[in-house]
């Protein structure tokens, strides 16, 4: 599949509709921050699509693209699970939040005191921002994302962390310089597999409800 402005509107206008339907279906408090995430993801496709229609540049929609990509998702996707699992899962994830907050405090610092450009590379968008050690930031971004996942403990968010790892892999290996664009386009599609997860929570919890603190469940 070609990336393009037409790709990135049909992959966003899908994904926003999953997520419309992940947020309907949620039971629990707890789950709306993952309920979430195909919204989120999918309205970054849109805003994509537009930077696709100006022709890169740094205009506003760049820099809102890249403030979602970057410090919005470090620290979004492990609170997301953070607040969806309980128990020794939700100690295990505890960690990768604050690798998450730190890694998110350093993009932000640096998308505010550098300029982010979007350059059209053929069939890919590269955006240039020019990060300090930059090696740290996306081990740090990848560790807290698709680490929170993976430590879930719930087959369906264990899966769609698999599948976000090796898109992360295919994606640096084929486009070093467009990883960006192409990871956060392939996670947009690949979270709707949070449709199947809130599906099934839903199935299984009935009424929505603030889950009970974790000693109530212990005792009872």
């Amino acid at each position: 599949m070609c990336w393009s402005a037409t790709a990135d509107l049909v992959a966003g206008a899908a994904v926003v509709s999953v997520g419309a339907a992940c947020l309907i279906r949620t039971r629990h408090a707890g789950e709306l921050p993952l309920a979430a995430l195909p919204l989120l993801l999918g309205t970054h496709q849109l805003v994509e699509a537009q930077i696709w229609h100006t022709g890169g540049g740094t205009g506003a929609a760049t820099a809102a693209w890249a403030v979602i990509a970057l410090p919005v998702l470090a620290l979004w996707v492990p609170v997301g699970v953070w607040c969806a699992v309980a128990g020794p899962a939700r100690r295990r994830v505890t960690a990768l939040v604050a690798v998450g907050a730190v890694t998110a405090g350093f993009l932000a610092y640096s998308l505010a005191t550098r300029p982010v450009r979007a350059e059209i590379r053929g069939h890919t968008m590269a955006y240039v921002i020019g990060l300090p050690r930059a090696e740290l930031l996306v081990a740090g971004y990848l560790i807290a994302t698709v680490g929170a996942l993976l430590l879930s403990g719930d087959r369906w968010l264990t899966g769609l962390g698999v599948l976000a790892g090796a898109g992360a892999l295919v994606c640096w290996l084929l486009w070093r310089l467009e990883f960006v664009s192409t990871w956060c386009a392939l996670a947009a599609v690949c979270s709707v597999v949070l449709y199947g997860w809130v599906r099934g929570r839903a199935t299984r919890g009935g009424r929505w409800s603030v889950p009970a603190p974790s000693h109530c469940r212990d005792s009872a």
